[in-house]
């Protein structure tokens, strides 16, 4: 396919295995130059010793599989609000000479569940943490992608928007996923319109409910527009990288963090339908 000469494409590598090598097989079958990291062998990357880390951008480099964004566990799921804003300022500091050694600028980060707070106090101190995140995030060179998932701005276009717009930082801007308002109750191409012109860089996933249940399917198979959402986004001229996060069998925030056996072979399946969806949806007015 020559999708690869129009488009960047990329997954998030620990949703095809556990291994850098399975990550790394898994974007050689779909022909792919990018790669966007999360875990390593079950760790985060910035919790990666510096050996295993300098081995993980040694051999990265040396395929030649370039990291187009690190994500995070700043300000996400499992850090309220009210938790030690130390942990982000030290993980922050810590990814900015990870993401130098790997030419990388871009860090996923959400905005803090809440815990307890009413939504003007949760709201504020939002916005004061990321500001401050921004500042040191501009300072290295990177810039802070805020994904809508948990946290303050993560469900309501116009909190996502009163958070650019107050923090007011070319450190902070969006990281659009287009499958997260089935499991957080809202409607994706809904919230997409309002906050295109912050949007640099997207993940793709699909899927559908069944009962109280959140299934994940293949990009077109579920109730999240996809096509109508990457319709959209191409129709305003983004150009950036197109993530697949299949969540099939990889979900760290419900405790799955391991591929099956087969994991390299259901994400290059998934790889192979994203590229055709996107591929498909150019030059088609929403």
């Amino acid at each position: 396919m020559s999708a690869d000469r129009a488009f960047t494409f990329a997954g998030i590598g620990d949703e095809a295995g556990r291994s850098l090598a399975e990550q790394i097989e898994a974007h050689r079958q779909l022909g792919w130059s990018t790669i966007e990291l999360r875990n390593v062998d079950g760790t985060p990357l910035a919790e990666l010793s510096d050996t295993a880390f300098d081995e993980v951008a040694a051999t990265l480099d040396r395929v030649g599989l370039r990291v187009v964004c690190v994500d995070s566990q700043i300000a996400n799921w499992a850090r309220p609000i009210t938790g030690d804003f130390a942990l982000d300022l030290i993980e922050l500091d810590r990814l900015a000479k990870r993401c130098a050694a790997l030419d990388t600028r871009y860090v996923r980060v959400m905005s803090y569940p809440n815990d307890g707070m009413d939504d003007v106090e949760w709201g504020a101190q939002v916005r004061l943490r990321l500001r401050m995140l921004a500042e040191r995030a501009e300072a290295a060179g990177l810039v802070l992608l805020h994904e809508n998932c948990a946290g303050w701005a993560g469900t309501d276009p116009y909190k996502a928007r009163r958070l650019i717009e107050e923090v007011d930082s070319p450190a902070l801007r969006l990281l659009f996923d287009i499958g997260n308002g089935v499991a957080y109750g809202y409607e994706a191409y809904e919230m997409l319109g309002p906050l295109l012109p912050w949007v640099e860089h997207v993940h793709v996933k699909d899927a559908r409910k069944d009962g109280d249940e959140v299934v994940y399917t293949l990009p077109g198979e579920g109730i999240c527009r996809v096509s109508d959402c990457v319709r959209m986004l191409l129709d305003a001229g983004y150009t950036g990288t197109w993530t697949m996060e299949p969540h099939l069998q990889v979900r760290p925030h419900e405790g799955r963090s391991d591929a099956s056996p087969d994991g390299v072979t259901r994400f290059v399946e998934y790889g192979r339908a994203m590229e055709r969806l996107v591929v498909g949806s150019q030059g088609v007015p929403c």
